[in-house]
């Protein structure tokens, strides 16, 4: 089968054969974008490092902002990383699903060290979604996949965000439609691997509820300490668009784009009846729209930060950075 060209970029509905199609360029150690439930990934084989610095390369992005690696099971992340009793809980309590662990890097890891930035940890995460999971079975990799867009921008949600954004710097799109979630995931660090006191940390607000994870740990998140870049979604500015954000507004200023929530009523509205889940699955796309239109500034109506609103109300604070 003839290798594929960069500039071959294309959206293929996410069927059987796309999937194959996938496979197949990142067997070559090329990225491609895929669905999962929460946004759009740039995959690539997490085990070269030739294919984890072709993601670095077109995103654009730092090299000191380590990848989560994406695997279809239990079995293969205590291949990469150590799974204490906490970890095993958390596992089988919210995979497949969006919710992200670092843990300490197993000695004997096959991952390019790239993906986790020299650090002494990795993130793993197992998805939910079928397209992405289609893929980790088929191609036999653990996959390097942050957000398939420009480093820093706005996360994609459709396959047409990451055309956008990316571009012919990606060969092949997968298209499986919007993403459920439509927020990244929670991200949890697991500390005190060799103390006798146990403890987490909440790295990024996401899908998951940290109350879950707290009564399932039995335990209250530690505080962050330091400012230590140990996984995706930790820079200060992040998830931003083009234009200035103005976060806590009731109504439009000159030359907005006002987005509600709410009983505040926008140009484009997260959700009417006040909805979270709704609100954090339209975020992205309402924010590719504000974007995208002639108004030269970006306004959004407060949102609660109970629940999912925490980690709408974080994406929304470092767009705004």
């Amino acid at each position: 089968m003839p290798a594929s060209k960069p500039s071959d970029t294309q959206i293929m509905p996410a069927d059987d054969a796309a999937i194959g199609r996938a496979v197949a360029i990142l067997r070559e150690g090329r990225p491609v974008a895929l669905p999962t439930e929460t946004v759009y990934g740039l995959a690539a084989d997490a085990a070269r490092a030739d294919a984890v610095a072709a993601i670095y390369r077109t995103k654009g992005r730092p090299d000191f902002n380590p990848l989560i690696v994406h695997v279809p099971d239990m079995d293969a992340a205590r291949r990469l990383a150590f799974f204490d009793e906490r970890a095993e809980k958390l596992g089988q309590a919210f995979w497949p699903g969006p919710l992200t662990l670092v843990l300490p890097l197993a000695d004997d890891a096959p991952i390019a060290p790239a993906v986790t930035a020299g650090l002494a940890t990795i993130a793993l995460r197992c998805p939910a979604h079928p397209v992405m999971r289609g893929v980790l079975t088929a191609g036999g990799m653990m996959l390097a996949a942050p957000s398939a867009n420009r480093s820093g921008g706005i996360s994609p949600t459709t396959a047409a965000h990451v055309a956008a954004s990316l571009g012919d710097a990606v060969p092949l799109i997968l298209d499986g439609g919007p993403c459920t979630a439509g927020l990244e995931s929670t991200i949890v660090a697991l500390r005190n691997f060799a103390g006798a006191a146990a403890g987490w940390q909440l790295l990024r607000p996401g899908p998951i509820d940290p109350a879950e994870i707290a009564a399932l740990l039995g335990e209250a998140p530690l505080p962050l300490t330091d400012h230590a870049i140990e996984a995706p979604g930790q820079l200060a500015s992040h998830y931003a668009p083009s234009k200035p954000v103005r976060l806590g507004a009731a109504q439009a200023g000159p030359d907005e784009w006002l987005i509600g929530f709410g009983e505040v009523q926008g140009d484009d509205t997260l959700s009417a009846a006040g909805d979270l889940a709704e609100a954090a699955a339209n975020l992205y796309a309402a924010l590719h729209r504000a974007d995208a239109s002639p108004r030269l500034r970006i306004a959004v109506a407060p949102v609660p930060g109970d629940g999912m609103g925490a980690a709408i109300n974080d994406r929304l604070h470092r767009a705004a950075a």
